[in-house]
């Protein structure tokens, strides 16, 4: 690779991190991992192309054009986080991901899905489904410049669109939990 084309995937990487949170390379990596997939299984669960998967991970493409192709994103992301969290077992996950595959848009979280034993939200879902909302309507680097247009009148608000809209569920879990009365 030469040194334009290593800037050119560089400054890609740099837009997902802005847009996504993340470089998406990472980003499928983790999922497939954490759901057991392929790259093949993944694309086909997103609805893209395999090679148009590969160019998004190697950092050849740097956004994702399709909002229903981010949403399934994003409930992958939730998905991934209730296999971990042990409430969603691997059969049960395999038929959500048919699910999300077949879904256009919008949120794939049930009430029953996103609730702890005691019926009660998890902090981790309630996050998700605000970061979820924000990335839902705008990029992370028109929800950045949004807050830094906020931030002189607005420190606070502006620190929650940054939090909730760009940076890392971790982090926004930990805002949350600071914010509780």
């Amino acid at each position: 690779m030469d040194a334009t084309q290593q800037e050119t995937t560089a400054r890609a990487r740099e837009l997902q991190r802005s847009w996504y949170g993340e470089p998406l390379g990472a980003l499928f990596r983790r999922l497939i991992d954490d759901l057991g997939l392929n790259q093949a299984r993944l694309a086909h669960v997103l609805g893209l192309s395999a090679p148009m998967l590969s160019q998004l991970m190697s950092g050849q493409r740097a956004k994702i054009g399709n909002p229903a192709v981010v949403q399934r994103v994003q409930s992958l992301q939730n998905l991934a986080g209730q296999v971990a969290d042990g409430s969603v077992s691997a059969a049960e996950a395999t038929a959500r991901m048919e699910e999300i595959k077949k879904a256009q848009g919008g949120s794939m979280l049930t009430t029953s899905q996103s609730t702890n034993g005691s019926g009660a939200p998890t902090v981790r879902r309630v996050v998700r489904e605000i970061q979820s909302l924000l990335r839902s309507v705008a990029a992370a680097g028109d929800i950045i410049d949004a807050a830094n247009s906020l931030a002189p009148t607005q420190p606070e608000l502006a620190e929650f669109l940054r939090v909730y809209g760009a940076g890392r569920t971790a982090d926004a879990v930990a805002h949350y939990e600071a914010h509780q009365s």
